[in-house]
């Protein structure tokens, strides 16, 4: 079996409902995942826009949520997961809005992807303080042995 990502919310290429965008209450999407390797020893969770600004000549790729660290003895986070709700030992890196957690869909013009990328890792990482996106892939550089990968679409109704 394959190692797969979910959302009840939205299937795989389809449209991300507005509550999880700032249309609409800027929640998280449930997510859920299954058949990951059995050497995982954590996961990672990095979503984000490589369509930003304009679709149709994007020039950077917008990070929405990091988490890393996710125990492999997780299989789910819940919808509008706070802080506090995150699987013990989960943590979080700053996103494109400079802050952590959770930073839906806005695009500014076009319909956009939205790639919720899930890595098995082979080890648990290190405390890396608030980590970018960028500080997050070296760290994991070498260590991963699986991806599973959930894309949404957005396109703003204004």
């Amino acid at each position: 079996m394959a190692f797969t990502l979910t959302s009840p919310s939205f299937s795989n290429q389809d449209t991300i409902p507005a509550r999880h965008t700032c249309d609409g209450q800027d929640i998280s999407p449930a997510l859920a995942w299954m058949d990951m390797p059995a050497n995982t020893q954590s996961l990672v969770l990095i979503v984000d826009d490589p369509d930003a600004p304009d679709p149709a000549a994007p020039t950077m790729t917008w990070v929405h949520w990091i988490l890393y660290n996710i125990p492999s003895t997780a299989s789910e986070l819940p919808e509008n997961v706070t802080a506090n709700a995150l699987p013990t030992g989960c943590l979080q890196g700053v996103n494109d809005w400079k802050r952590t957690g959770y930073g839906g869909p806005c695009p500014p013009i076009g319909t956009h992807r939205y790639f919720h990328k899930l890595y098995a890792l082979d080890t648990l990482l290190p405390d890396l303080n608030e980590p970018t996106k960028a500080e997050l892939e070296k760290a994991m550089d070498g260590h991963v042995i699986a991806q599973a990968e959930l894309i949404g679409l957005y396109r703003r109704h204004t």
